[in-house]
């Protein structure tokens, strides 16, 4: 049996945590196929701003193999948003050129590259009920186990603590599994943008 452990995210905790995201970035499944010419193109968005701009809200979950899972949070999305479009993204824009040609031919790494120079920062009404927001990932030999919940708790605690009146998260229309699991944890449906790959249910919770 593995010893798994949950604890505060350090720097050097990037690279296991870009894995992480990338095991996980097939909507929920292994992404790694798809991004074989750029294995930390999903982390560059969905990790490393929260590491470096929101470390206290940041857990790892790591056993005896290394990290397994993540629990990541933002106190205020807006300023969050507005801190990652003057020092975060200038960086991925000018290292990662916009893709060009058919968006119907793009490989999943030019989208995503895509996103780098047309970033969605939505955030589901009312802002001021669900300002904050949360995003997890856990490997598969993390999950069904309980440590999601418990990250996600002590995320929601700590936000809590700091005066957050709630939480909001984005979740795959593909991903089944992970909007039971929010539904579970008294997440409600906000709205849903999109449709098929690209949509996406946010689902907000009082804090």
């Amino acid at each position: 049996m593995s010893n798994f452990r949950i604890r505060p995210a350090r720097p050097e905790d990037q690279a296991g945590a870009y894995y992480v995201c990338l095991k996980t970035g097939n909507y929920g499944q292994d992404g790694e196929p798809f991004y074989r010419e750029d294995p930390d193109a999903l982390g560059r968005i969905f990790v490393g701003p929260y590491l470096a701009f929101e470390p206290e809200l940041s857990l790892i979950l790591e056993d005896d193999a290394g990290i397994c899972g993540y629990a990541l949070g933002a106190f205020d999305s807006r300023a969050f948003y507005a801190r990652y479009e003057a020092e975060w993204r200038p960086r991925l824009c000018a290292q990662f050129p916009e893709p060009d040609g058919d968006p119907r031919q793009w490989t999943r790494v030019q989208q995503v590259h895509h996103w780098y120079h047309h970033p969605d920062y939505f955030c589901p009404e009312p802002y001021a009920a669900y300002p904050s927001h949360l995003h997890i990932d856990l490997l598969p030999r993390a999950q069904g186990r309980g440590f999601g919940r418990r990250m996600l708790e002590e995320v929601m605690d700590k936000l809590r603590q700091r005066g957050s009146p709630g939480a909001h998260l984005g979740v795959s229309l593909l991903n089944t599994p992970a909007l039971g699991f929010y539904q579970r944890l008294g997440f409600k449906e906000l709205i849903r943008v999109g449709t098929g790959a690209e949509g996406c249910v946010y689902m907000g919770k009082p804090l």
